[in-house]
């Protein structure tokens, strides 16, 4: 009986269990009304979140951040999920065909078996995707390239110059390198044809960092753009310059690095920035541009390299690649005095560069002739006045500074020109300088309305709310003021206002629109400001002859045409100016 009791009790879990199976797998037939279209509405779900995380990651990269991995992962999987789904969905109605009996048999048994079972994993897989959580970023800022490689000109002969300069980067001994010459010898040009072979040549370098220090650097801007390069969040440089020192030793103390300082004037304590000192760390390099050799004793470079002046011929290619066939070729005698012109520019490329554009619609002998005239008469009036300073010991020989020849003007010779200035019976009240004299305010209107020259640079003034008449101004000083306000009246009753320097004004943000009544403006000063938008106003100058945005970093918009209005515009500088993000809408940046 035992026995027999044991054998009934397997038999009866057999067929338990069997049941079970064929229950299980019975339901995925009976029950593909139902999942069918819960599937179709799950599918729709998850396409709508699939358009939303993809715009979200369109919107990033065009902001040049990097997408996330696991939301690149997640965008594949569902990529994959939908096309499968899809296909599930569209073979549903042949399957609900084969339905009987009220959807509880199949006259295709196994096939629809199957395919409920695709059915049921699918749905499956789509709610644990959506599961997933809801991602709150879904890019951030791209890992620094190694190399940031930068927009450069073709320029001639500077290939020698080029592998002179990377045999010593090669070299493990030489730690320093300095590269001086004439400003407008090409050494920016030079430095980042350095910086772009960093990105194709082979090298064993982790990080090439580029940096511009110019003539009164901020170290902390220095370390800013080191920052950017190492790859540091734009939180950190809310930083003081001491921790951010740290930082960037810490960093580069464990990298084999190359920094290239462009434009120094003065000795840069590396310490002071957190710049290792290459010679002490696996043979990093620093490379830097001077106009003058003794920048590079006080930088120690270990070699000094001289970037010459073009050689004749040279220059003659440079300056006919730049006037072009058109103007060389519309006339017989026109070859030839294009030679004199660029024989007048002494191998300086970036004069051969700017006169020859400027000579490319020149295509009459007269316009030649003239152009050759002017560069001598120009020439000539400068040395004479010199000449003359120097001779009634007015002026002292400064010898070479930066690279070029200089002059200079004694302490004591400047004080007594300023003092002169404060008799009136000498000078006819041409003068009035208060330049560094501490002032917060403007100072009292009635005090300068009738002088012709007035310097109250190097001050902290904020405001110009006065509306001053100052119908004899010629020469306006305002330079390394704390300017942020300029009335509109300022400017409207300066009639005859030649010169006008706001340069070094960070915080000087728009230009007033009376300054549209300085229709003798023949110089305009605005470099290091923080202006962003030239006035349309502007275009009331046509005497316009000097014009400098230098390193105008918040500029975003010149109107059209107002640069063109400028006739007569002699030198126009935009060194470094702009920061990329520019309205489209009549803006010729």
């Amino acid at each position: 009986m035992g026995n027999c009791f044991s054998v009934q009790c397997g038999l009866d879990s057999f067929l338990l269990r069997g049941l079970d199976f064929i229950v299980g797998h019975a339901n995925f037939v009976w029950k593909l009304k139902q999942t069918l279209p819960t599937l179709s509405a799950a599918l729709e779900e998850l396409k709508a979140r699939r358009v939303d995380v993809k715009r979200r990651v369109d919107l990033a990269e065009r902001k040049l951040l990097k997408p996330l991995e696991e939301v690149q992962l997640w965008l594949s999987k569902a990529e994959t999920m939908i096309t499968e789904a899809e296909e599930l969905v569209s073979n549903g109605p042949q399957q609900m065909n084969n339905l009987c009996l009220g959807g509880c048999a199949s006259k295709s048994c196994l096939s629809s078996y199957k395919f409920g079972k695709k059915v049921n994993k699918m749905l499956q897989e789509i709610s644990d995707l959506k599961r997933e959580r809801v991602f709150e970023k879904v890019a951030e800022d791209p890992p620094p390239a190694p190399v940031v490689v930068r927009p450069e000109e073709q320029v001639v002969a500077l290939e020698s110059t080029i592998q002179k300069v990377w045999s010593c980067i090669v070299e493990t001994n030489v730690g320093i390198i300095g590269l001086y010459g004439l400003g407008g010898v090409g050494k920016t040009t030079l430095l980042i044809k350095l910086n772009n072979k960093f990105s194709t040549t082979p090298n064993d370098f982790d990080v090439v960092i580029w940096a511009v220090v110019s003539k009164d650097y901020d170290v902390g801007k220095i370390q800013d753009r080191i920052g950017e390069n190492i790859g540091f969040p734009q939180s950190w440089k809310n930083k003081s310059v001491d921790q951010k020192a740290i930082d960037i030793c810490g960093m580069l103390s464990n990298k084999r690095f190359v920094v290239l300082l462009d434009d120094l004037w003065k000795k840069v304590d590396l310490s002071l920035v957190g710049i290792p000192e290459p010679s002490q760390t696996k043979s990093s390099k620093l490379i830097f541009t001077t106009r003058s050799w003794d920048v590079c004793c006080y930088m120690e470079a270990k070699t000094k390299i001289k970037v010459e002046c073009l050689e004749p011929e040279k220059a003659w290619e440079l300056f006919q690649d730049k006037v072009g066939d058109e103007a060389l070729n519309s006339h017989p005698d026109i070859p030839n005095l294009a030679k004199q012109v660029a024989e007048r520019c002494g191998g300086l490329p970036l004069a051969l560069i700017t006169i020859g554009r400027a000579m490319a619609c020149k295509t009459t002998l007269g316009e030649w002739n003239y152009a050759i005239e002017i560069v001598s008469d120009a020439q000539m009036q400068s040395n004479n006045i010199i000449s003359s300073l120097l001779n009634a010991c007015l002026l002292e020989n400064g010898g070479e500074i930066h690279g070029e020849e200089c002059v200079k003007m004694h302490d004591m010779i400047r004080d007594m020109a300023l003092w002169i200035t404060h008799f009136p019976e000498a000078t006819e009240s041409n003068f009035f300088v208060k330049a560094g004299a501490q002032l917060y305010e403007e100072p009292d209107v009635k005090a300068w309305e009738s002088v012709k020259r007035m310097s109250v640079m190097t001050n902290k003034i904020e405001v110009l709310k006065e509306t001053p008449k100052c119908p004899n101004l010629r020469t306006l000083f305002l330079s390394q003021n704390e300017l942020q306000v300029i009335s509109d009246g300022f400017f409207q009753l300066m009639p005859h206002l030649t010169v006008l320097d706001l340069s070094r004004n960070l915080r000087l943000r728009v230009l007033p629109e009376g300054i549209s009544q300085l229709v003798c403006l023949e110089c305009l000063d605005l470099s290091f400001t923080g202006i962003s938008e030239l006035p349309v106003g502007l275009k009331s100058s046509t005497k316009l002859k000097m014009l400098d945005l230098s390193y105008m970093q918040n500029l975003r918009k010149i109107p059209q045409h107002l640069i063109s209005s400028f006739s007569q515009l002699q030198i126009f500088r935009m060194w470094w100016s702009g920061c990329g993000d520019y309205p489209n809408e009549d803006n010729v940046l």
